[in-house]
């Protein structure tokens, strides 16, 4: 056996799986068909709790550029509608305006500092698999050449080789009958409310900056991102329009769907720009995630509308669970079931994005049957209920894992906390950098620690104090950061020793 892991796709998901297997001591190949990166911005940022997770590998520092940690976005949208999401106390949608092109500049960078070995201009062509491992056959530029590894990941994208080899179905719906149009351009600086930063068209009026707006002719979105301003229409009927993208049928789009021009130049800069048109859709959903040694991640998972920037949130968050469940059945301590499990997590999450981005298509649609069902769902808005079960649905806070125990945070996401130590106040993001499976010990001496017996090989110890009142005595984290276990006993019982024990076993294989 010559690897542990090939990676087909050295996209931002492929990278991240690269860097968990990584943290886990796991060296991955990662083979990419192109000579390098994409100069190609396909997303502008991060939305949801990928952005929280990113701090728990301390990547958010460096791709935001700030020390601070993430805070909660006050306002976003939903269907070209608005959320306030300023008034709930407990707001999951985070949000980090960097272009994708600078997300995989730094999931590489990372990658390469963990010994991650990236071969680009290198293809995947065929694959052949057995009880051990699977041979793979690659496409490189001295030649073709043969690996041979315990496990393939596709993160090769919508139209994934690797998906297609296994003979895995794709089914879903493909949508002919809409065209997008997008570039970055240049405003002029009097149309700019200094005030709200929205854009004042004329003849038309204000519009907000990042926010869907709808017309019934089409949509329209401006959005004056730190690296440039783009601005973006989404048509229902083609225009026939078969000749390469240019500003101007840019502007004769903004003109169909506002009513109005906008005067705009070409952008400045050195780039790279954006200008491009996007015929139709696709809505898709792998049949199986995973066929023996081989698992299929992100695009080439599922593919959905790109409305409320759910994609990198949903295959980020794939490759973080993935990471080190892979991880734990190569080191042989992987209880059974705990690779398909995979599947299991991440299916029901990638169906939630499915729902949301094709119930958000239907809310922008033209006609005044959806101008009516706007109003209504406009009036449901006002009710602080609604805007929570929409933020939570459309940032992944909503998803919680089938796992064995009754404490409401079993399952979730751990909460953001910050603990006193013998060092001093630390937050738990701080502690969860080397995706290490953690039991977090808050109770008078770490009543808990000799639970661990057994376990210390795969999983630490934190002995802290809650920084204030109310929060758990006791968190065991998985590697990815969601909760397997959790207590609120200051003095926990030989039941909750024995729970605890019970809920190692389950994620971290059995005592040693």
């Amino acid at each position: 056996m010559t690897e542990d892991v090939v990676i087909a796709g050295a996209g931002p998901n492929g990278l991240m799986l690269a860097c968990e297997l990584s943290l886990a001591g796991v060296r991955p190949t990662v083979l990419d068909r192109l000579p390098g990166r994409t100069q190609e911005n396909r997303a502008n940022g991060l939305v949801g709790q990928v952005v929280r997770a990113l701090d728990r590998r301390g990547l958010y520092e460096r791709l935001s550029g700030s020390a601070e940690p993430p805070r909660p976005s006050p306002a976003f949208v939903f269907g070209a509608m608005p959320l306030d999401l300023s008034r709930l106390d407990d707001n999951p949608v985070y949000g980090l305006p960097v272009p994708q092109r600078r997300i995989e500049q730094v999931l590489e960078e990372r990658a390469l500092e963990l010994g991650v070995e990236i071969r680009r201009g290198h293809e995947l062509t065929s694959l052949s698999q057995d009880e051990d491992g699977v041979t793979v056959e690659v496409a490189g530029p001295e030649g073709a050449y043969r690996l041979r590894t315990r496990h393939l990941v596709g993160a090769d994208g919508g139209h994934s080789v690797t998906r297609k080899l296994c003979g895995i179905g794709f089914p879903g719906v493909t949508r002919d009958g809409s065209t997008s149009r997008g570039g970055h351009v240049t405003v002029p600086a009097e149309l700019i409310d200094p005030v709200t930063g929205g854009l004042n068209v004329p003849g038309y009026g204000p519009i907000p900056p990042f926010m869907h707006h709808r017309t019934d002719h089409g949509l329209f979105v401006y959005a004056p991102f730190p690296t440039g301003t783009l601005v973006h229409t989404t048509e229902w009927s083609q225009d026939g329009d078969d000749q390469p993208m240019s500003l101007d049928e840019l502007r004769r789009s903004i003109r169909r769907v506002l009513g109005a021009d906008l005067p705009f130049g070409p952008p400045e800069g050195e780039g790279p720009h954006q200008l491009r048109r996007l015929t139709g859709g696709n809505t898709r959903l792998a049949e199986r995630f995973r066929d023996h040694r081989v698992l299929l991640l992100g695009d080439a998972a599922h593919v959905h509308s790109a409305i409320g920037g759910p994609g990198l949130n949903l295959g980020l968050q794939d490759a973080i669970n993935l990471g080190w469940k892979l991880a734990s059945e190569i080191h042989g301590w992987a209880p059974p079931g705990l690779l398909d499990s995979y599947e299991t997590e991440r299916r029901p999450a990638a169906e939630r994005v499915v729902m949301h981005t094709q119930a958000q298509s239907a809310l922008i649609a033209p006609g005044p049957e959806v101008t009516a069902l706007r109003a209504l769902f406009g009036e449901l808005l006002r009710d602080e209920r609604t805007v929570k079960h929409i933020a939570d649905m459309m940032s992944g806070a909503d998803i919680r894992y089938d796992l064995e125990g009754t404490h409401p945070l079993t399952g979730r996401p751990a909460p953001d906390l910050v603990l006193e130590t013998e060092t001093g106040s630390v937050r738990l993001a701080e502690l969860t950098r080397t995706a290490r499976p953690l039991l977090f010990d808050l109770t008078p001496g770490a009543a808990l620690a000799g639970a661990l017996d057994g376990w210390h090989d795969r999983v630490d110890l934190v002995a802290a104090k809650p920084s204030r009142e109310g929060l758990p005595t006791a968190l065991l984290l998985r590697p990815d950061c969601y909760v397997a276990w959790a207590s609120d006993s200051p003095t926990p019982d030989a039941k909750e020793r024995d729970a605890l024990r019970t809920a190692l076993t389950s994620a971290f294989g059995a005592a040693r």
